[in-house]
Order: C-alpha cells, then structure tokens, then sequence
C-alpha cells in the first residue's frame, strides 16, 4: 500500500510545480510561499482531525518533536529557495536539479539510517545523476539575466528536500504520518511567514492578483495532497525508495510545462530525462 501512497505524492508535487508557477507570474516567490503554506496547514490539520490523529499530541517526546522541527525548517528552506528558482528560470530546467535530492537522499539514508545500497540502487543512482547532468545546460549555470541566480536557487532546494526527507524519516518513528506532516507545517509556516516579515514584503499580500491567488491556493492544496501521501509511505516504506517513486513526479512536471507553458526540452535534455526515469525504476527493483 505504500508504494500507492508515494506513486500518489509523485502526482501531486508534479501538478504542484505547474500550478505554483502560474501563480509566481506577477507575485514575489516568498510571500507566495507564505501564502501557500498557510493552506498547506489547514489541509493538513483537516487531515489530523478527520482521522482522528489528535490523540497522538499528549504521546510526543522530545526527540521526535525536534527532529520533525528540523524537517520542518529544512522544508521551509527547500520551498523558498525552489519557488525563486521557479519564478526566475523554466519549469523544465528547475524540476531535475531539484528532483536531482534523489541522489543524496540515498547516500545518507545509507550513511545514517544504515538502509542497503543494493547493485541496482547503485546503478539507478549512476542513472539519475547522468541524466541530472545532460538536463543541466552550459549557459543554465552562466551568469547573466538570472541565469546563475535559478540555478543556485534550484541547487539549494535539492539539498534541503535531501535533508528533509532523512530527518522527516527520523521524525515520525512511531508517530502517526498525519500527525507529523501538520505539525511539520506548522514550522514552515512561522518560517515563511518570519521571511516575508524581515524581507519587508509584507505589504505585497494584498496586492496579489486574485488569479494568481487562486494558483497558489491550489497549488498549495496539491502539495497537502502530496505530503499526506508521501509521509504516509515513509511510515512503512524505506526512505531510499520511496524518494525515488516521489521523483517521478517530473515526468507530470514536464508534460504539464509543455501543455500550459509550452516549454519544450532539447534532445540532449529529453534523454536526459529519458535516464531520470529509466534511473528511478531500476531503483525500484
């Protein structure tokens, strides 16, 4: 049932890429992601309440209450820096670096978690990082026209999305996965909010186009979607596959890119892709 739950996350985060871009047109990156992550929280808590998951509050330790704090800071980081890098380059050149977490989620799930590194996992990861490469352009890492600025941004989503899913994996031992992804949204929440506030941004809010706004809310609804589902199957999968499964998610990404946005790869970018995916399966052996 797990793998259902992580094919279901790659779904979502793939829509959510697309619907937040449409809602990045004209609104700056970080209040939209405050603005989000406050419809995120109410998801997730609905998601609470409905399973009746609430109970589990009076049980936390400290321990898990800190590491899903940490996973929950490491979220915050990953979505600032992922929805600027969103607002200033293409979908279909943000979406690999960022799915590119893949990689360095399984060395430190092996590193940590002590989780096997299998041949095929091994020859998946040679896979996904080959393809990673070939997606990445030359002048997509020059400087100039904010070329550099996306791709550093990108870079350090992918890092914090790593660190995320090996401290969300740690976090919710014995906690109920509803639980955990809302009080993890929770930390996003003030994060993103304490950003908006010392970025002096806070005025922008109510100058969001009501189009826009709209995209964001949905998008925001598509990643509740995607964490209910993926946290869900880090309770009883390894984290080492479910991440790749939630990977999958570009391939939604760059369909939708090309029919909403008409962003179109190159060869070299599409085989690039082409081992992406062929890299997640062979993990799943």
């Amino acid at each position: 049932m797990w793998i259902l739950f992580a094919f279901g996350s790659a779904f979502f985060a793939g829509v959510t890429a697309v619907l937040a871009k449409c809602g990045i047109r004209k609104t700056d990156s970080t209040v939209a992601t405050a603005v989000r992550t406050a419809v995120v929280l109410v998801f997730a808590w609905l998601m609470v309440f409905i399973t009746g998951a609430q109970g589990g509050l009076a049980s936390l330790d400290g321990m898990t209450v800190l590491f899903l704090a940490l996973s929950g800071l490491a979220t915050g980081a990953s979505w600032l820096c992922y929805f600027k890098a969103l607002q200033l380059g293409d979908i279909n050149k943000v979406v690999p670096i960022d799915k590119s977490s893949i990689l360095l989620t399984m060395l430190l799930a092996f590193l940590l978690l002590g989780e096997p590194f299998t041949l095929p996992m091994g020859a998946g990861f040679i896979l996904v990082g080959a393809g990673t490469f070939l997606m990445i352009e030359k002048k997509d890492v020059s400087s100039g026209n904010g070329g550099k600025g996306w791709f550093l941004y990108a870079c350090g989503s992918a890092v914090f999305a790593a660190l995320t899913s090996i401290l969300g994996k740690i976090g919710i031992e014995g906690v109920d996965s509803n639980l955990g992804t809302a009080l993890r949204t929770a930390v996003v929440l003030v994060m993103a909010w304490a950003m908006v506030g010392v970025t002096g941004k806070g005025h922008e809010v109510g100058q969001i186009p009501r189009r826009e706004l709209l995209f964001i809310c949905l998008s925001g609804i598509a990643t509740g979607a995607s964490w209910l589902c993926y946290y869900r199957a880090l309770q009883d999968g390894p984290a080492s596959i479910v991440a790749p499964i939630d990977k999958l998610s570009i391939l939604v990404t760059v369909a939708f890119s090309y029919l909403v946005f008409h962003e179109k790869l190159t060869k070299k970018s599409a085989f690039g892709l082409v081992l992406i995916v062929a890299g997640t399966l062979v993990m799943l052996l």
